[in-house]
């Protein structure tokens, strides 16, 4: 039987009582990582009081625990700087991830304006098996291209003229908002509160409007050595500050 000497838990809400009945009665040191929030989660409020330390991206969920008496602490995600980035050379501003309606609409607006853009993944995808898996049949009304690994995406991202950041229905910051910095990319975030951990303007731009949005791309697109400064600078923060190597010790603070 192996026996570790610590269990990192991410997310773990599908994990049946058995397990944690298992840990508890471990000597591990353990520590449960979430990466989102926790009204998306099937937790037990039980569960909840009984796993140990917990940490979560989201600093409002952090709080709300630890007014309920859990062991709560606030810990961000970050980029993993031990991934090969794969170069995918992409003209114009791209966006990686899920088909969101509020993502279209933003997309299309840029299209509209004249802004060359390329979403990827595979409900943006119009290869058929992609269609046909996902029953995504409308066009997006942008360019679009299949789901990329980890390491093509990071590469897409670096290579574009700028990367976007769109959040749905969060309020953690999700790991494309560090992995976006950490490869080199020009990141345009949807939300002003992304100074927790990076200047707006100088180390990732962030908008508050549809204008705004086409603003910042034109401007990336047209001043690309101004673009190249919030790409070194960005990526330089990152890896001081914002790579998982950083989260990880501080769990390991947590379960000390």
């Amino acid at each position: 039987m192996y026996r570790p000497d610590a269990v990192v838990v991410v997310r773990g809400d599908f994990l049946g009582q058995d397990w944690w009945d298992a840990l508890s009665s471990h000597p591990a040191r353990r520590v449960t990582w979430m990466y989102d929030e926790l009204r998306r989660m099937s937790y037990r409020d039980e569960t909840l009081a009984q796993i140990g330390v917990l940490a979560t991206y989201s600093a409002l969920d952090a709080e709300a625990l630890r007014s309920r008496g859990v062991q709560a602490h606030h810990v961000p995600l970050g980029f993993d700087a031990l991934e090969p980035i794969r170069a995918r050379p992409t003209g114009g501003v791209t966006l990686i991830g899920a088909r969101y309606p509020s993502r279209e609409v933003a997309l299309r607006r840029l299209a509209g304006a004249g802004v060359e853009v390329t979403a990827f993944g595979r409900d943006w995808s119009r290869h058929p098996v992609d269609v046909l898996r996902t029953g995504a049949y409308a066009h997006p009304g942008v360019r679009s291209g299949r789901e990329l690994s980890r390491g093509r995406a990071y590469g897409a991202m670096r290579d574009s003229a700028a990367t976007l950041n769109l959040h749905a229905d969060q309020d953690g910051f999700t790991m494309r908002t560090f992995e976006a910095a950490g490869v080199g990319a020009v990141e345009i975030c949807d939300r002003p509160d992304v100074d927790r951990f990076y200047e707006p303007g100088a180390e990732v731009l962030s908008y508050g409007s549809a204008d705004e949005l086409v603003e910042q791309c034109r401007r990336v697109i047209a001043d690309p050595r101004w673009a190249d400064g919030i790409r070194a600078r960005g990526r330089a923060r990152t890896l001081a500050e914002h790579t998982l190597a950083h989260r990880l010790r501080r769990l390991e603070q947590l379960w000390a």
